[in-house]
C-alpha cells in the first residue's frame, strides 16, 4: 500500500500537530473532532489550516478537510490515525468501527494503555465482527503542544524512536511497513502487552505529581513539572516505579527500556550522560512543558486509572511485588476521591482475566 489520504480523529495537541506535519509532507489530511469539542477545529476551519512553529520558523499549513463528522473523515482513507487519550478509546470505537472497512489501517498514535485491544473488544461487544488492521505506538509520535483557539502548533520534537505492536502480533510486520511511510521512527514491539509498557508516562507523571500536590494547588497554573517538580525526592519514587516495571516486563519477558535510555532515544535527552533529575531539569524540549496546572489532569487521572492499575495487576499475575506503583494509586485515589483500582483498566476488563503469564502473552 501507498499511503497518501489520512483521517486524523483528535484534535488535541497530537492531532493538531499531526494534520499540520502529515499535510506539510504532501499527504492529503482529514481533520475530525467529536461535535463535543468541536470548539477545537473553529479557527483551524476559519483559516483553512495551521501556523506551524518549529526551530523558530513559522509556516501556514493548509490542511484538506476539517470536519465533525466522522464517515466524511474517514472515507476513503488508507489510514486512520487515533490522536485521543486512553480512557476515550472506547468511546472513539463506537463511533468509528460501523464505518471502518478491513482495508483501513488503523493507527493509535499516543501514550500506549492496550489500545488496539481495547478497540477490537469494543467493536465485538457491538457485534461488529471485522478484521481490524490495527496497531499502536507505546507514545505521542511529537513533542508538542497545540492551541486550538489560534490554529497554532509549537512542535518542539519529532520523535526519533517509538515502539508499535499491531493486535494481534502477527500483523505487526505488515502494518509497520504501512505507517512507517509515516513515521520512520517507528520500530516493531513484541505485542500491545509490551508496547503498553514501554509507556513512561505513569511512570513519571503521577508519582512525582502527588509529591508536588500542594505546589500545584498553590501555582495556579504556573507549574513545570520537569523543570522544578523532577527533584533529588521525587526522583527517588520514579525510580522506584520504574524498577517495578522493569522487573514485571522481564518477567513477561521483555527487556524494556529504562527512563533515561527511553527518553533519550525518542529525542527528549540530548545526552544520556548526568543524572535522571539532571536530565529532566535541563531538556529543552521537557522544560517548555507547563503542567499539570491542576491535580485533577490527566497526569493523575489518565497515567494512573489507564497505566498503574494495569501494572500493579500484571505484577500480581507474574509474582511481582508493586509497593510504589500500589501507594500512588491509593494516594492518588484519595487526594482526588476516586476508587482507581475499580474505575482503571484491568485485564478483567481486557478479557483477559485468571490467566497465566504464558496465556496471557498467548492472547496477544
Amino acid at each position: 500500500m501507498t499511503v497518501s489520504k489520512i483521517a486524523i480523529l483528535g484534535a488535541g495537541n497530537g492531532g493538531i500537530t499531526a494534520a499540520a506535519d502529515l499535510s506539510q509532507r504532501g499527504f492529503e489530511v482529514a481533520l475530525f473532532e467529536n461535535e463535543l469539542f468541536a470548539s477545537n477545529l473553529e479557527k483551524i476551519n476559519e483559516n483553512g489550516g495551521i501556523f506551524l512553529q518549529e526551530k523558530g520558523e513559522e509556516n501556514f499549513i493548509e490542511v484538506h478537510k476539517v470536519t465533525t463528522d466522522i464517515k466524511e473523515a474517514v472515507k476513503d482513507a488508507d489510514v486512520i490515525m487515533l490522536t485521543v487519550p486512553g480512557f476515550a478509546i472506547e468511546s472513539m470505537a463506537e463511533m468509528l468501527t460501523p464505518h471502518v472497512n478491513e482495508e483501513q489501517v488503523i493507527l493509535l498514535n499516543g501514550a500506549g494503555a492496550m489500545g488496539a485491544l481495547r478497540f477490537v473488544n469494543t467493536a465485538k461487544s457491538l457485534g461488529i465482527e471485522k478484521n481490524f488492521k490495527i496497531g499502536e505506538t507505546n507514545s505521542l509520535t511529537y513533542g508538542t503542544r497545540a492551541f486550538p483557539e489560534e490554529a497554532k502548533v509549537e512542535l518542539g520534537l519529532r520523535v526519533k524512536k517509538l515502539f508499535f505492536a499491531a493486535y494481534p502480533r502477527e500483523d505487526t510486520e505488515e502494518l509497520l511497513e504501512i505507517c512507517r511511510e509515516l513515521y520512520q521512527c517507528l520500530v516493531p514491539a513484541e505485542n500491545v502487552l509490551h508496547s503498553t509498557m514501554e509507556n513512561g508516562n505513569p511512570e513519571v507523571h503521577p508519582g512525582p505529581s502527588l509529591l508536588n500536590a500542594g505546589r500545584i494547588d498553590y501555582s495556579n497554573g504556573e507549574f513545570y513539572l520537569y523543570k522544578e517538580g523532577i527533584t533529588k525526592h521525587t526522583v527517588r519514587l520514579l525510580r522506584g516505579i520504574e524498577a517495578e516495571r522493569i522487573a514485571i516486563g522481564k518477567a513477561f519477558g521483555f527487556e524494556l527500556e529504562d527512563a533515561i535510555k527511553s527518553r533519550y532515544n525518542r529525542g527528549y535527552f540530548e545526552t544520556n550522560e548526568g543524572t535522571l533529575q539532571e536530565l529532566f531539569n535541563k531538556s529543552e524540549v521537557y522544560g517548555a512543558i507547563k503542567g499539570p496546572t491542576e491535580v485533577d489532569s490527566r497526569y493523575f487521572t489518565e497515567d494512573i486509572s489507564d497505566g498503574l492499575v494495569l501494572w500493579s495487576e500484571l505484577g500480581e499475575t507474574a509474582g511481582i511485588a508493586t509497593p510504589n506503583i500500589d501507594a500512588v494509586i491509593t494516594i492518588g485515589g484519595t487526594i482526588l476521591e476516586r476508587d482507581f483500582y475499580s474505575e482503571g483498566l484491568t485485564l478483567s476488563k481486557l478479557g483477559l482475566t485468571e490467566l497465566s503469564v504464558q496465556e496471557l502473552l498467548r492472547k496477544l
